[in-house]
């Protein structure tokens, strides 16, 4: 992050005339004709006020062994330890599970009873789960505190009692099972929870076609396992996954696989369309971008339609020309800038000295405006604002 520089553009010694500019005026969160303007693949400028804010949410509280934490203030909770009214067995046309609730907040498998899924169906997400395998150790590999997690009901990342326990690389706890590895082995000892968070992104497809294969990002108690994984279908035993389109969403499947497996704290919240699903952040297709340009030109230019102050008007249309070369809007910022700096000319000496900051900071946006190639150089406003300049001597430093 860098902070706005007086050197900059000026921005920071414009003052009372600052209080004139778009920036101010519309509430903006940042300066304007100051960081790279938008270009054909960036519908933004750098550090644009315009840009939407994030949404604010509340963060949640971290896990221990001990006790569950709680999520964040925009998640959708699957199963907070009260009841089982968000999962439903895939067995006889969604039946109602037949896990049980124990130690007051934790869902344990029934052993034989089959698998749970949520009645819930979803996509990209970033999932939260925290489980643990039985503290007593039986068996070993596969047999020993053996479950597991199906993204969309396709995706096997395996939850399997990892500790000091020798299997298949493949199938160890936070594979993609028979797939891709962990890349550590993070678990804690049997008996306590492990915690994972998943950020999940699904396969898309277009015509039959893959437009991004999906990918999956794992971490066991905080420890980084699976890295943008790329997804190659659903998963399965024995078997290579077979490429191809999972679909828009799907339920989030526990496994039955024999053992008395808990889990508790199970969460995802919903993560915004990436770039190829018509997002509008980061390194768009041109055709995106043109869209999302004239967007936020349409928008930049209403704002300015109800503004009552005709020299923050005119700074609202030009800065709308940033995004969007419109005609009418040029032809108007032409006719307002050049009455703009006529009026100026017209003010007796004393009170156009007071106006230095102010037309300084006119030359400054002409000037970045002429360096995108929005107004051309020779732009007659700014050239009177650079004469005006040059004849008060505002263009020489102070010995």
């Amino acid at each position: 992050m860098k902070f706005i520089s007086q050197s900059s553009l000026g921005l920071a010694t414009f003052g009372a005339a600052l209080s004139f500019t778009a920036a101010s005026l519309a509430g903006s969160a940042g300066p304007v004709f100051y960081g790279d303007a938008p270009d054909e693949h960036h519908p933004w400028a750098v550090h644009d006020g315009n840009r939407p804010q994030p949404k604010l949410v509340t963060p949640g509280t971290f896990s221990s062994p001990e006790q569950p934490g709680k999520p964040p203030s925009d998640a959708i909770v699957l199963f907070d330890g009260t009841d089982l009214s968000k999962w439903e067995s895939p067995k006889d046309n969604g039946s109602a599970p037949q896990w049980t609730i124990v130690d007051g907040n934790v869902l344990r498998v029934k052993p034989g009873s089959g698998d749970i899924r949520t009645k819930e169906k979803f996509g990209d997400c970033q999932l939260h789960i925290e489980w643990a395998a039985p503290t007593e150790v039986k068996e070993s590999s596969q047999g020993r505190g053996n479950s597991g997690l199906f993204l969309m009901g396709r995706i096997e990342i395996q939850v399997l009692d990892s500790y000091n326990n020798i299997t298949y690389a493949d199938g160890h706890a936070a594979s993609v099972y028979g797939v891709c590895p962990p890349m550590a082995n993070a678990v804690r000892p049997p008996g306590q929870f492990q915690v994972y968070d998943i950020v999940f992104r699904r396969p898309l497809y277009k015509d039959g076609k893959v437009v991004d294969p999906g990918y999956v990002t794992v971490f066991v108690n905080g420890v980084l396992a699976q890295d943008h994984t790329m997804i190659e279908g659903g998963t399965g035993h024995m078997g290579r996954s077979k490429i191809g389109s999972l679909g828009e969403k799907g339920s989030l499947q526990l496994q039955d696989h024999g053992n008395f497996m808990r889990f508790r704290n199970i969460w995802y919240r919903e993560l915004p369309p990436r770039i190829t699903e018509g997002g509008t952040d980061g390194y768009l297709s041109i055709e995106a971008t043109l869209a999302k340009r004239h967007e936020i030109a349409t928008s930049v230019r209403q704002d300015a339609e109800k503004m009552t102050n005709p020299q923050a008007q005119m700074y609202r249309l030009l800065e709308s020309l940033i995004y969007e070369k419109d005609d009418a809007t040029y032809a108007k910022a032409e006719q307002m800038t050049t009455q703009y700096m006529a009026d100026l000319k017209q003010l007796p000496a004393d009170k156009l000295t007071p106006k230095k900051d102010e037309v300084k900071h006119f030359s400054d946006v002409c000037k970045y405006l002429a360096k995108f190639k929005i107004v051309p150089a020779d732009f007659a406003p700014r050239v009177a604002a650079d004469q005006m300049i040059k004849d008060q001597g505002w263009d020489k430093k102070k010995p």
